[in-house]
């Protein structure tokens, strides 16, 4: 039997599932981080003492730069989801693209975005 050249529309359609979980899930997380960044949530030290207040608002900053970091890979996240379902539509998906074989479902499963086999990953190194 022929090595296999890319996945069936039933496999395709089982990794468009997990990909579709996996961005739904991404995309609450970047409202969060989103949101944390944009607003205080009303938990805030108005009405205790000035000294409590700059030591609340110098957290407040690190963890305001800390969610823009957190939104940012998030977004990137997404954005791989998104390419990995085009991929999916094209019927490209799981084919690396560096040795042009099929990535193992392993893999797929573990990081659906993954444009390269374990491989063609090491190799890099």
């Amino acid at each position: 039997m022929a090595e296999k050249t890319r996945y069936t529309d039933a496999e395709l359609a089982e990794f468009k599932e997990l990909i579709l979980g996996k961005l739904e899930k991404a995309k609450e997380d970047y409202e969060i981080y989103k949101n944390s960044i944009t607003q205080s949530d009303g938990n805030d030290t108005q009405d205790t003492s000035p000294t409590f207040k700059v030591l609340e608002e110098g957290a407040a900053t690190l963890s305001k730069e800390e969610a823009g970091k957190l939104a940012q890979r998030q977004l990137k996240f997404i954005q791989h989801l998104q390419a990995a379902l085009v991929r999916i539509e094209n019927k490209t998906y799981g084919i690396c693209r560096e040795t042009g074989k099929l990535i193992a479902k392993e893999r797929l499963r573990a990081v659906p975005h993954a444009t390269l086999s374990i491989e063609a990953k090491n190799s890099q190194g």
